[in-house]
């Protein structure tokens, strides 16, 4: 399998400046997918419409037409909407459907020159932390295709992996394209809810939660994908402003928080490597103190889970009655907790949401950036929704995903960088976060944390 051999920014130079075309690069980026096939990261290919797409932006550049991110071959996971392909959210219930258009993140993509070649696998609705489907099978992680990458946005975090594309576009809504960036190796970030327009698109089990997501190697290439995709549009009702200026990072008030405040399990190496990373910050002049939030008693991921459940109901429960062998088990689990909970269970769960916030925004009028782990171990087997152990204790199948959903339901922007291996390579991520539509800030510390920990 050939790597591409630029970044997103360089390949976007070499198609302005007539060094390749994006038709050139679009042929290229097909032919990795297709070499690595068996990882099952890409699911659908349309070389047709990829190579004709290719085709109108080395048209719109002869003239002379600026755009950030000529040619650059993405991966857009199989829940965004991108017109006129198949994009099923890896549910047989949409195994036929094709896109009526483009999301506004994608025509914005388009719009600076991006060129889709492939739809990235996802787990059922995005609703796993793991990347599999009835429709389409397990995704496998490019450094050991026993491992699974994590979920939900295991495709598209895989096809940067494994150096399909440069850039990938995934969702989030509770760590789906901040941990398996993590298991991998890459880099995923999580805008505000709201920085980057959602839509038009399926209807979403997470309703106020989930994000549309870019995974990058760098985070310059993530960068350039928000500020492609960023910005109000009146076609949701959602879409927010976030500053435009980035804090000067020398001035900012960091944290570290070893377990994000909570009674949680991490295993030892991950743990380790971690405190080793801050200690690299420390020694490169950034000023970091040890500090957790503080939580409410009903602040657990068991309480906020309802809302999950509940939207899944809502959306496939009458698909659910009439045949609940056409969604993956673990799904349908799912659906059929959804449809028993109680109107007072779920507002219950959304008080829980809203204490979250509530702390969450306390404790970042004292401080701008938060350290923490981004996962508590490294990838496990394929054939499991968690690892057996995390930190010597038998592992519930949601432990693996204890440090990310807390984020989401506090609408805030956080990214995962890679920070150390396990002693099998595989890779565990540092998680940064700030405070709401400080999105700008967190990317500029995200880039001098990267290149502290990479020196």
């Amino acid at each position: 399998m050939t790597k591409p051999r630029n970044s997103a920014r360089e390949i976007a130079a070499d198609v302005a400046a007539g060094r390749t075309t994006a038709v050139e690069t679009a042929k290229a980026a097909l032919g990795r997918i297709e070499a690595a096939k068996a990882l099952n990261a890409v699911v659908a290919v349309n070389s047709a419409r990829t190579l004709a797409d290719a085709a109108a932006v080395d048209a719109r550049l002869r003239p002379g037409e600026t755009m950030p991110l000529a040619g650059v071959p993405i991966v857009v996971k199989d829940n965004i909407w991108v017109g006129g392909w198949r994009v099923t959210q890896g549910s047989r219930l949409f195994a036929n459907f094709i896109a009526p258009q483009d999301a506004i993140a994608i025509e914005r993509l388009r719009s600076a020159g991006a060129v889709i070649v492939g739809i990235g696998a996802t787990s059922e609705f995005a609703c796993k932390g793991v990347t599999t489907s009835q429709l389409y099978g397990p995704t496998r992680h490019p450094l050991d295709p026993a491992l699974t990458p994590g979920g939900s946005s295991g495709g598209p975090a895989v096809a940067v992996a494994a150096g399909l594309v440069p850039l990938a576009i995934g969702t989030d809504a509770g760590g789906s394209s901040r941990r398996p960036p993590a298991h991998v190796g890459v880099a995923g970030f999580k805008p505000s809810y709201g920085a980057i327009p959602y839509g038009p698109g399926f209807a979403e089990p997470f309703y106020g939660l989930s994000v549309i997501a870019p995974i990058a190697a760098e985070v310059a290439d993530i960068t350039l994908a928000f500020e492609a995709m960023a910005g109000l549009d009146g076609r949701d009702p959602d879409s927010a402003v976030v500053a435009q200026q980035a804090k000067d990072t020398a001035g900012q008030r960091i944290a570290f928080s070893p377990r994000l405040g909570l009674d949680v399990a991490i295993d030892d190496v991950v743990a380790n490597g971690l405190a080793s990373a801050v200690d690299r910050l420390s020694a490169a002049g950034l000023r970091i103190t040890q500090r957790d939030p503080v939580w409410s008693a009903n602040a657990t991921e068991d309480a906020i889970m309802p809302l999950q459940h509940a939207g899944l109901a809502a959306l496939c429960g009458n698909a659910f009655r009439m045949d609940p062998t056409i969604f993956d088990p673990d799904v349908a689990k799912q659906i059929e907790r959804g449809l028993s909970w109680s109107g007072t269970e779920v507002a219950g769960a959304l008080l829980a949401s809203a204490a979250i916030a509530n702390a969450f925004a306390a404790f970042f009028t004292e401080i701008d950036l938060l350290l923490t782990p981004t996962v508590p171990c490294a990838a496990w087997p394929l054939t499991q929704l968690g690892p057996d152990m995390i930190g010597g204790k038998a592992a519930s199948p949601r432990a693996h995903a204890v440090f990310t959903p807390f984020v989401n339901h506090a609408r805030l922007p956080a990214i995962s960088i890679p920070c150390g291996t396990d002693r099998h390579g595989l890779p565990f991520g540092l998680q940064i976060i700030a405070a709401r539509g400080q999105d700008r800030s967190l990317l500029a510390a995200a880039q001098e944390v990267e290149a502290i920990l990479r020196a």
